[in-house]
């Protein structure tokens, strides 16, 4: 064919492709039917999908459904797809098909294609759908892939992130523990607590996060696959899940299975809904980290600056010398898409018609971006911001020396309703509650320090 193309031809007839394009005629009619949005699946994705057709070839070969030469030249244009060796030849945008059907003959073209290429001098011919797909279907490939793929990362890429995050939060902790300083309720001033305290409450909301995770990872363990097109395993051999999963297992370094109710697999994402659940609210703590800290290092003149974050760039075009809390806003606007995302997720997860759920393509490109921001956002956030954040004593002491809800303590001594007036009146004139303590004489002057002790305030109990 002259003018860079080919024919080749599906059973809707004869189509044009690109000249040394691996893909063939379904990937080009989907290629022209869906110019949406430009946006391709991730590498993680491509990389789970190579991972599991290498693994359903070499079964097929085990079973005896397919010949070893051609299992292993499949297997072999797999490991090269996993690898990414061949991401250009994916080349159809996420909004498609709802069961990803579109995605799931790209790369049985591509492979189909490529391990022709490895048998050339054999001359032995490799077809897409009854040697790629072999025992497979596009609707529980496309879950066995999201789920291979999600939870991948998150075990690699976002777990180790959260955990880097909340030692570098530990170790602020410890070192900000004898800094005592004004709390804030409603933005409001409340009674003292150390700067270290607050560093340990978001150290522990990342914990708590890790686990999320953790248990979302979990609901990512169960695999589709073997149930081909309804769930009920038509064309499939009784082995070939297991046996396949195994191989996913040993690629992957993690603990797979099989699905228990096929029907269940493919017709609900519920377990994609279950895991964003857990990154949407790991999300919402991030969120008020960066924004705490945000507030807190808020100035340095006319905020509250008790803590000074690192300078890693000039934050105006028009101000000399002003430096933003940029880390902060970027992880900031990471949580926000990442909310945004479990939107859809939930929206697509919950469109589970009958026997298959019909908006895989966007609940999978949502998933793993939020799992890939929330790691990539925690790590900038930790390294460039977090380990360089200095406390400034003086300030703390500067503000919680005018903070009236230090009167909070002397209620059980003089009463909650004195203790008002006293509040009121180192408020209104801008003196310490120890200044209108003494001048009140309500408590002997030999006392007042221990009564004021704003260290002992901050370990609870009754004074």
């Amino acid at each position: 064919m002259s003018g860079g193309f080919r024919m080749e031809r599906d059973s809707l007839g004869q189509v044009l492709v690109p000249d040394g394009a691996l893909y063939g005629a379904q990937t080009q009619r989907a290629l022209e039917n869906f110019p949406i949005s430009g946006q391709r699946f991730p590498r993680g994705f491509i990389r789970a999908m190579g991972l599991v057709k290498q693994a359903a070839a070499l079964t097929n070969a085990e079973l005896g459904l397919l010949g070893q030469e051609p299992a292993d030249a499949i297997a072999a244009a797999a490991a090269e797809v996993a690898e990414g060796k061949w991401d250009g030849e994916f080349v159809l945008d996420v909004y498609q098909t709802g069961s990803g059907t579109s995605t799931n003959m790209n790369a049985n073209e591509v492979m189909a294609r490529r391990a022709e290429e490895l048998l050339a001098s054999r001359g032995i011919r490799v077809h897409p759908n009854d040697h790629v797909n072999l025992g497979q279907s596009s609707n529980d490939v496309i879950p066995t892939v999201i789920h291979v793929a999600a939870r991948t990362a998150m075990e690699e890429e976002l777990l180790p992130a959260l955990e880097a995050l909340r030692e570098a939060l530990v170790e602020k902790a410890r070192a900000f523990d004898h800094v005592v300083k004004s709390g804030r309720t409603h933005l409001m001033d409340a009674t003292p607590v150390r700067l270290g305290q607050e560093f340990a409450g978001w150290a522990r909301q990342v914990e708590l996060g890790t686990a999320r995770v953790r248990t979302g990872s979990l609901e990512m363990a169960e695999l589709a696959l073997g149930g081909t097109a309804t769930g009920t395993g038509i064309n499939t051999h009784p082995e070939f899940a297991a046996r396949t999963i195994r191989r996913i297992n040993a690629a992957t370094g993690l603990e797979f299975r099989e699905a228990a109710d096929h029907l269940e697999a493919q017709g609900a994402r519920d377990g994609a809904v279950a895991a964003s659940g857990a990154l949407n609210t790991v999300a919402v703590s991030l969120m008020k980290i960066a924004d705490d800290i945000r507030w807190l290092a808020s100035g340095p003149t006319s905020g509250i600056h008790e803590i000074t974050l690192p300078a890693v760039q000039p934050g105006s075009s028009i101000m000399p010398g002003k430096v933003n809390p940029v880390l902060a806003e970027a992880l900031m606007m990471v949580s926000a898409r990442v909310m945004g995302n479990h939107t859809t997720i939930t929206v697509a997860g919950s469109r589970g018609n009958l026997e298959l759920n019909a908006m895989m393509p966007v609940l999978a490109v949502a998933l793993l971006e939020s799992i890939t921001l929330l790691a990539n956002g925690c790590r900038a956030f930790t390294n460039r911001c977090v380990v360089g954040i200095r406390a400034n004593p003086e300030r703390c002491r500067e503000l919680l020396e005018r903070n009236p809800s230090v009167a909070t303590v002397l209620n059980p001594r003089i009463g909650y309703d004195q203790a008002v007036e006293v509040a009121k009146e180192a408020a209104r004139e801008g003196v310490s509650v120890r200044e209108v303590v003494l001048r009140r004489g309500l408590v002997p002057p030999e006392e007042v320090d221990r009564a004021l002790d704003v260290r002992v305030m901050t370990e609870g109990g009754m004074p």
